[in-house]
């Protein structure tokens, strides 16, 4: 679990520009969030939020990117249900990812979507919500018991 010496956990949120520089930005913020915290760097669910991280950040900036509109990143700590939620929110609503568990695996020689596989596989649990007409939003949830 978190280190007892940390504060209690807020949520953390900010607006990031949809750049390939923004989405990277995403995953250094979220690690670095989770250091402040109290999470042990070397935690599994540092690397693991990190990675999805980036794969929901890069997706907003490459389907969701909407000309000078920002992406939303928020990272909250959930005692209640001893997880760690990670969500990003674009907007484009209109363009929705399928739903988890509904993940078509593209060919060997496909460039591209591999992102929400991967997303599937790390995270306890995702999904999206589009009930905004103007917002969509990707999250993706970790257990903390692992730390």
């Amino acid at each position: 679990m978190i280190a007892e010496t940390a504060a209690p956990a807020r949520p953390f949120t900010v607006l990031l520009s949809s750049t390939r520089r923004g989405a990277r930005l995403a995953r250094n913020l979220v690690v670095s969030q989770l250091i402040d915290w109290g999470v042990p760097h070397a935690a599994p669910v540092v690397e693991d939020a990190g990675a999805v991280t980036a794969e929901l950040a890069a997706n907003a900036v490459a389907h969701g990117r909407a000309a000078g509109r920002d992406f939303r990143l928020a990272l909250a700590l959930v005692p209640a249900t001893g997880r760690l939620r990670v969500a990003v929110s674009d907007t484009r609503p209109d363009r929705l990812p399928p739903r988890p568990g509904a993940l078509d695996v593209p060919p060997p020689e496909a460039e591209g979507g591999r992102g929400l596989l991967l997303v599937e596989a790390l995270a306890a649990d995702w999904g999206w919500t589009a009930d905004d007409p103007v917002v969509k939003t990707v999250w993706a949830e970790f257990d903390l018991e692992l730390i």
